[in-house]
């Protein structure tokens, strides 16, 4: 039996038991992040890069870039290095590090999708308000409001999860240091504090999701009264996306949440934490800019600038080299 004093690191969840599986988890989970390092990073440089997207909604997509940016920083490269070395060990520092900006990135972007949503409502809705409802000190106060949300719960879930006393092993069944198998490991009636603390944010997570669901359903409401099919058409193929993704996210979460232990396998646990954490961050990029011409042209004038300076330092080395 150990204690929480006495651990000084965490084993993670191996993929699979083969090298050669461990190997395709490396590289299927390295495609995943690159795709949402580009994705996100094109977004992220667009929006700050073009004076035409400094709007309200793409000040949020800003926000949330970012957010998946880290978000799937947190446990990806991780899981990566010990595919890759075979390993499955993660210090206790650096496993409260994880929880930490874990629970900071996810409620951030759960919040911040809240937001969004609201933004598209008014813009849908209410145009004639939207100058006055959300000013850029609006919108700055939203944002703020959504990653203070996010530090205030990660530093209660770290706090309470890493002062329980840990005498089950140390033995994580998930790729990733999350909370709820954490407090497997605990034998003190304590743990039910965090529990408690895991219910309200599901909780809250339900009332976002609900508020979420009610602004579009007032968008796709209005969206119908458009005379035009293929004005309808292109509205719904922009929301639904949206929605998917969001309910593929929040459902997922609250379930890996609420899920009691009983209904638990590893395998579930897996999948469950990669639609909710891995999923989302490599997709978004592609949903909102798939229908976005504004964004997918800031995005190709970032690209073509990318290639013209390449091009220029090609030919500056290759000059340099024939004088």
């Amino acid at each position: 039996m150990s204690n929480s004093s006495s651990i000084t690191q965490f084993l993670l969840l191996a993929f699979a038991n083969t090298r050669d599986l461990q190997l395709l988890h490396f590289w299927l989970f390295l495609g995943i992040y690159l795709a949402a390092l580009l994705g996100n990073g094109l977004i992220i440089t667009a929006v700050a890069c073009d004076h035409r997207l400094h709007t309200p909604m793409y000040f949020f997509l800003l926000n949330l870039s970012i957010i998946d940016l880290s978000f799937i920083s947190t446990t990806v490269p991780k899981s990566m290095a010990n595919s890759l070395w075979y390993t499955r060990d993660i210090s206790y520092l650096g496993c409260a590090t994880q929880v930490f900006l874990f629970v900071f990135l996810i409620v951030a972007e759960l919040y911040l999708l809240t937001v969004m949503a609201y933004d598209r409502y008014v813009a849908v809705c209410k145009p004639l308000h939207y100058g006055t409802l959300l000013g850029s000190r609006a919108c700055a106060h939203m944002a703020a409001a959504a990653w203070g949300s996010g530090f205030l719960h990660a530093t209660l879930h770290t706090a309470n999860t890493f002062s329980l006393p840990l005498c089950q092993g140390n033995a994580i069944d998930q790729f990733f240091c999350e909370i709820p198998q954490i407090l497997r490991l605990s034998c003190s009636a304590d743990y039910l504090r965090e529990v408690g603390l895991i219910v309200f944010g599901v909780c809250l997570a339900f009332v976002c999701f609900i508020f979420i669901m009610l602004s579009y359903v007032q968008i796709f409401r209005a969206v119908l009264r458009i005379p035009s099919e293929q004005g309808q058409h292109k509205a719904f193929s922009t929301c639904i996306p949206h929605l998917a993704v969001v309910f593929l996210f929040v459902s997922t979460a609250m379930v890996a949440g609420l899920k009691p232990p009983s209904f638990s396998s590893p395998s579930l646990d897996l999948v469950m934490a990669v639609l909710y954490s891995v999923v989302p961050p490599a997709v978004n990029p592609l949903i909102y800019s798939m229908r976005n011409q504004e964004l997918k042209d800031a995005i190709r004038k970032v690209l073509s600038g990318f290639y013209s300076a390449y091009r220029y330092r090609h030919q500056y080395l290759c000059c340099g080299l024939c004088l």
